[in-house]
């Protein structure tokens, strides 16, 4: 806050505004001495000293001034005022200058009065300079005349960030973040929905959605505010699966920061993960001292501080946060001084209560992320990890032998599920670890990893140091206690996933009698994080690289710990039968891993690899035969979509495509509905599911009729269409039943589709009703829709409508044609156009039996709110002249954005060409297209529309007369017209009318004269 003292200066100021500028004077010589030395200015006048001794005198009441000494003392004290002012003005603008050097450093500092009264000067001159909008340079001018602590902060800051591990912290193999970053593919506008489906389903849904839907974001410009936002973004909340990518990108936005690359107009970062926070033992604590704690180099700070200072909390890792984050039952706290618990603290900062200009980035795995009130985020990104030409250029970067590099990105894109994880970019660093060794070694390209499970099977013993001496070079080592640490790492890793919980801390690794001293030695699947330089010895928190990681080694702890010991009881088949069942019955697949890896790790391949563990081996891989045709069974069951592809994906790990092979020959055929007549089992659909889905072609269209037209080829093939951006099913017999089905896809937070057609399909008002459902969903994001001939009526309308009226805000086009809505129907949609969150831009309504009176609900809807529609199609209904004499009155207003006008076959006369022509004179508006064939308009008609062609307002495009009764009369008149305002129609259809070769040697005349820009005439 400003003082009186300051106000009193700054009402001063503005009073002398006419004054001559005092920046004019030419700025000194740089130097590199300190601006607040002797040397680097001038002293600003020292009001404690004798200089101005005689204004004491005005406090005596014994002596009263007269008002001529007081004017002198007055005088001379504006003069020592403005000389003052004049002097920091010469300064700042030095320091703003390009050639002042970066090299200052700080000296002494001037006593407590004189460092004052320069704050306060400098707070009046960084308003001035945001009045005068000169935000950018009050910005520089602040953060030259920083705190020292605030560049120790920096420092410190890009010390610890500067350097990444790719999961190993204790190896000395940290690589800089500016050689290996690769830009991860971020999204804004994500769902707030909780999403608590198995993190690999979510990476394999996003690897099949169209980077064209979404809108992209860089991590440096997530507080910046996008012409679509009207205010600014104070929080944002960042999510996205375990190792995509959200802690890096963290780090990257805090080095460029650090670095004087991005966001200069932040003064303080402070990044406070989750992880730690959990770990502070204080009952209470004030934000000041909890981020004097954690940050020491801003101990000087003080809590007024934070009112002139742009800072931004970044809170990593909601998922791992172990503190309840009571909203609505914690206290209120206004105070940075208000000692308080840590939970308190969050809550009020996030809420806005404390400091309530400070920016907070949250960042969560989507299970966790609805522990934030949607009220309290400004803004919701998606960390989608690596897309395609990512995933390539990781690799590039990370390997240097650019030929290694290629081969190992070819052997990637060769196996399917291999390239889909690449999402991941830890799992690309677990790829790289693996293949960079195996191929520069010129092994047999048969023992080159093409599943999950040998790729994590190889990455486990290259990490372990269990290979032989030609991985690493080493001896190896002791295989009796490597086998008892891998158990106790299997038995955390095996616990901790059925609890949940991705970060452990020292207690639970003693549960599963782990040294902690020695959990180190397994750094590269066991990160050890323990951050010094935060000031606190808070004690060490643990975690798997990734989710994967944790999960490939619960199920080697099943696999060789509880499966083959108890080999003597029951059968390895059996066993493993269990495991699938128990995989089945988890509704949200967070077994779907652990499976994949666990039948994986059944097979001899793996078991070879692991033959340094293995205390017996052989009997597993007779069992492979047995579980195979388990799992087909299981298929067969009609299980759910999301089921039956983890199962084949578990056949894939187990070598087995003889299910996949079957179908394979369908989808090769290129004729029209290649499976009518084919009656597919249960289990063959399901396979065509999954070769559709990891097909290497992008999923753009899905054409039913390419398939089968049928309600049982779209109910099959429904995980294929929620995955598809566009949906073709017109003329397929689909009945309410598929409508019902396509509701629960457009309900879906992880659906593709933007456009969809369903016309020349009897789906009457009972499948629209259903089909409305899905269309009210926030989570719709449908922007086409086709109901063209689905036997539509009022009530299909009426709730048509009211789905749109609950989720406006993203279709933009509606094609209603030939159903039997009428103009009650009409109605209804006309209400919907008045919301002025509609974006409808294109509707058609050919055949839908709308009279005068629906035109007349249509015009008064758009003059409500005329800013959205473009295109209007009432082609073939009977709107009449009076219909078209409304929507004229409505093109005509200034704020009409209507373009196309489509009114074929409306029975129009002269009238209307009346009517229409004086939309064509008027200046204000749009019109381009007009389309006006199969009326009976007559020469007399084009006449009179002739009268608006020949006006120079007048930019149409395009203009169809097919089919009107024109003579040649009306051809001299349109020629005429088009000679007088040759440079707007580009396109003229005349096509069965009666010019006569008069008629039409006019017209074609036209295409001789230079200004005519007229390219198609018929």
């Amino acid at each position: 806050m400003i003082s009186r003292q300051i106000k009193k200066i700054w009402r001063h100021s503005e009073n002398t505004a006419g004054q001559p500028s005092l920046t004019q004077e030419e700025a000194p010589e740089s130097s590199c001495v300190s601006m607040k030395s002797d040397t680097s200015i001038d002293k600003p006048v020292n009001f404690s000293s004798g200089d101005c001794a005689e204004v004491s005198n005005i406090t005596d009441g014994s002596n009263p001034f007269k008002k001529k000494q007081l004017d002198s003392v007055f005088q001379e004290l504006e003069h020592k005022l403005i000389s003052l002012m004049k002097k920091e003005l010469k300064t700042f603008k030095s320091l703003l200058s390009p050639d002042y050097p970066s090299c200052s450093e700080r000296e002494e500092e001037d006593d407590e009065d004189q460092i004052r009264v320069r704050e306060m000067f400098l707070k009046i001159t960084l308003n001035v300079l945001k009045k005068m909008k000169q935000t950018d340079l009050a910005n520089k001018l602040q953060t030259k005349l920083a705190p020292l602590c605030m560049n120790k902060h920096k420092s410190r800051l890009k010390e610890q960030f500067q350097r990444m591990n790719e999961g190993i912290s204790a190896q000395g193999s940290s690589t800089l973040v500016n050689e290996i970053y690769t830009e991860l593919y971020i999204t804004e506008g994500g769902s707030e929905d909780i999403n608590n489906e198995h993190e690999v389903r979510q990476i394999e849904t996003e690897s099949r959605r169209s980077e064209t839907q979404e809108t992209q974001i860089k991590c440096n410009d997530i507080f910046k505010v996008s012409p679509e936002q009207n205010k600014p973004i104070r929080s944002v909340l960042t999510k996205g699966v375990a190792g995509i990518g959200k802690t890096v990108s963290v780090q990257k936005f805090i080095l460029d920061w650090t670095e004087g690359k991005t966001n200069q107009d932040l003064h303080f970062i402070f990044p406070l993960p989750f992880r730690e926070l959990n770990l502070i033992k204080q009952k209470n604590i004030s934000l000041m001292d909890l981020l004097h704690q954690f940050f020491t180099d801003t101990k000087e700070l003080r809590s007024t501080d934070f009112d002139d200072y742009k800072v931004v909390f970044i809170f990593d890792g909601l998922d791992e946060c172990r503190l309840p984050l009571y909203f609505s039952k914690n206290p209120s706290l206004f105070d940075v001084r208000e000692s308080a618990s840590v939970d308190v603290l969050l809550t009020n900062l996030i809420k806005g209560n404390l400091l309530p200009s400070a920016l907070i980035w949250i960042t969560s795995r989507p299970a966790a992320a609805n522990q934030i009130p949607p009220e309290c985020v400004d803004l919701i990104t998606d960390v989608r990890g690596f897309n395609d030409p990512q995933k390539d250029e990781y690799f590039r970067k990370r390997i240097n032998d650019e030929s290694l590099a290629n081969r190992i990105i070819t052997h990637m894109k060769s196996s399917r599920s291999l390239y889909i994880m690449c999402h991941i970019p830890v799992f690309c660093w677990i790829s790289a670890t693996v293949l960079q060794r195996m191929l520069s070694e010129a092994e047999s390209q048969a023992q080159i990893p093409k599943t999950l499970t040998q790729m994590f099977t190889h990455f486990l013993m290259f990490q372990t140091k269990l290979k032989s001496q030609k991985y690493d070079g080493k001896c190896e080592v002791d295989l009796q206690q490597a086998r008892k640490s891998l158990e106790s790492l299997g038995k955390l890793a095996f616990q901790q996933l059925e609890k949940g919980n991705l970060i452990f801390y020292e207690e639970d690794l003693r549960d599963c009698d782990i040294d902690v001293r020695e959990a180190s030695v397994y750094s590269g699947v066991c990160t050890q994080i323990f951050r010094e330089e935060f000031g606190l010895n808070l004690g060490k928190v643990f975690s798997f690289v990734h989710l994967s990681v944790q999960e490939f080694l619960a199920a080697l702890f099943k696999f060789l710990f509880s499966i083959q010991v108890k080999e003597n009881k029951s059968s390895v088949s059996d066993l493993l039968k269990g495991e699938v069942d128990k995989a089945l019955q988890s509704e949200n697949g967070h077994l779907d891993l652990y499976l994949r890896f666990l039948l994986g790790l059944s097979l001899e391949s793996s078991q070879t690899i692991l033959r340094d563990l293995m205390t017996q081996t052989g009997r597993s891989s007779d069992s492979k035969q047995e579980i195979v045709e388990y799992i087909k069974m299981k298929i067969r069951e009609n299980l759910s979509p999301e089921k039956s592809i983890n199962l084949f994906h578990c056949l894939n790990e187990l070598n087995d495509n003889s299910l996949v092979q079957e179908v394979q020959t369908y989808v090769n055929r290129r004729d029209e509905s290649s499976l009518t007549g084919v009656r597919l089992s249960p289990a063959q659909w399901s396979a065509l599911v999954f070769v559709l889905l990891n097909s290497e072609e992008e999923l753009n269209e899905f054409i039913l009729s390419k398939y089968d037209r049928s309600d049982e080829c779209l109910l099959r093939l429904l995980p294929v269409i929620k995955a598809s951006r566009k949906a073709d099913m017109s003329g397929c017999h689909l009945t309410e039943e598929s409508c019902a089905a396509l509701a629960s896809v457009l309900r879906s937070n992880s659906s593709s589709l933007t456009e969809l057609n369903l016309s020349h399909n009897n789906l009457k008002d009972s499948g629209v009703k259903l089909l409305s459902d899905g269309l009210r969903n926030s989570n719709c994001k449908l922007k086409t829709l086709q109901l063209s001939s689905c036997s539509i009526g009022e009530e299909g309308c009426e709730a048509l409508a009211s789905a749109l009226r609950s989720n406006p805000s993203h279709l933009t086009q509606l094609n209603l044609c030939r159903n039997n809505p009428g103009d009650s129907g009409v109605k209804l949609l006309s209400d919907l156009l008045k919301d002025p969150q509609c974006k409808l831009e294109k509707l058609h309504l050919y055949q839908c039996s709308i009279g005068a009176e629906g035109c007349g609900y249509l015009a008064s809807a758009l003059r409500s709110n005329p800013s959205h529609l473009r295109e209007l199609n009432l082609s073939y209904n009977k709107p009449g002249d009076s219909g078209v004499k409304l929507l004229s009155d409505l093109l005509k207003d200034p704020d009409c954005q209507l373009q196309t006008l489509l009114l074929s076959a409306c029975n129009l006369t002269e009238k209307s060409c009346s009517s229409l022509a004086s939309v064509l004179i008027s200046n204000s508006a749009s019109l381009r297209e007009l389309n006006l064939s199969h009326n009976k308009l007559q020469s007399s008609g084009v006449k009179l529309l002739s009268t608006g062609l020949k006006n120079t307002n007048c930019k149409l495009e395009t203009l169809h007369l097919d089919n009107c009764s024109i003579g040649s009369e009306g051809c001299v008149a349109l020629a005429s017209a088009l000679r007088s305002n040759p440079s707007h129609l580009r396109e003229l259809k005349l096509n069965f009318n009666n010019p006569g070769d008069s008629g039409v040697k006019l017209l074609y005349d036209l295409l001789n004269d230079p200004h005519c820009k007229l390219e198609t005439l018929q």
